[in-house]
């Protein structure tokens, strides 16, 4: 059955019109009490140190998205000048469109995945809808932390599950290429690039039979490993400064000591468990859960190097199971 929505109004509306409002009263409705960004005239000097100054593509972004709306204001908005900076800085301004633009292309995505998951039913099924609107509250409201590198780091997972679901459909080897594209670059936005390496392994490793892994596929998760690997470590010999780390700290503590890091790590199981319970059908259930496992290094660095109350990071296991969630049956119709 023809997704009843796609190429309509409706479409435009849902998928990139309510995203847009509600990230815009994110970042403008509310004010963030754990970072002060919405004061800073200017791309603070700790993105350039530390373990930030390795994100180089978001740092690129924030520095041009700056320059380009300082020049666009100055020279074509003077008039709306003061209005504008009422709401924020130019700055705050530039990370919000920064995070608009890219939010969006990921939106787009998680819509492609979902209807490519779902047999090309899509937003015909009322499930479908729910999931992808559950997703983009989340994505939302995890924007209490709003960084410049989120909503870039979002877009590449979203592709890398799609490029690696279209190898799984088809088994051509382009899509393989494709996927350690994806990697290579995003590992240039952030660390989390690693789990579209244990994405692509959950749909094709299977735990109980790796006797009967494939050659081909076991040479395949090799490709996507070079592929991050590569990078990181060229980043890390590259790019070598008296103020750059390869972590901003050792959290470990923390987290199991501040109630707010607390009640984020609770936040994060709960919303794992609640999500999982969704995947209704036994194989993709199967692989949700070896996903988790060939995520526990990533979880391991969220402990020790990461702040739960930052919940932010456990986004990418949340898109995860939203997309594996979606449903292909036909019992739920959206009437338009």
């Amino acid at each position: 059955m023809p997704d009843l929505l796609k190429g309509s109004l409706n479409y435009f509306l849902i998928v990139i019109v309510f995203p847009f409002l509600l990230l815009f009263m994110t970042y403008y409705g509310f004010e963030s009490s754990y970072v002060k960004i919405k004061y800073l005239e200017e791309p603070p000097d700790f993105i350039f140190s530390s373990v930030y100054a390795y994100r180089i593509i978001p740092n690129y972004v924030s520095v041009e998205m700056n320059n380009g709306l300082h020049y666009i204001i100055e020279n074509y908005l003077l008039m709306l000048k003061p209005i504008l900076l009422k709401s924020g800085t130019v700055y705050y301004h530039s990370i919000f469109l920064t995070n608009a633009i890219f939010f969006g292309v990921s939106f787009v995505l998680f819509e492609r995945v979902i209807n490519l998951l779902s047999k090309n039913l899509g937003f015909s099924n009322q499930k479908n809808l729910l999931l992808f609107l559950v997703g983009v509250l989340l994505v939302c409201m995890t924007q209490y932390v709003p960084t410049n590198g989120d909503s870039i780091a979002l877009m590449f997972f979203l592709m890398g599950i799609f490029f690696s679901l279209k190898h799984q459909e088809s088994r051509k080897l382009n899509y393989v290429f494709l996927t350690a594209f994806v990697i290579f670059i995003s590992t240039f936005v952030r660390e989390t690039a690693c789990l579209n390496i244990a994405f692509f392994g959950a749909l094709f490793i299977d735990f109980k039979s790796l006797k009967s892994l494939k050659t081909k596929d076991f040479t395949n998760l090799i490709i996507l490993v070079l592929a991050f690997i590569i990078p990181y470590i060229l980043l890390r010999t590259v790019i070598i400064q008296q103020e750059t780390t390869f972590f901003e700290g050792v959290y470990l503590r923390q987290n199991f000591t501040s109630p707010f890091n607390l009640l984020g790590l609770l936040f994060g199981i709960i919303g794992i468990g609640i999500l999982r319970k969704l995947v209704v059908d036994k194989s993709r259930k199967d692989i949700f859960n070896r996903f988790l496992i060939l995520s526990l290094p990533y979880f391991l660095m969220i402990v020790l190097v990461g702040l739960f109350w930052e919940t932010r990071l456990f986004l990418p296991i949340f898109v995860a199971a939203i997309c594996l969630a979606s449903s292909s049956k036909t019992d739920l119709k959206l009437s338009v």
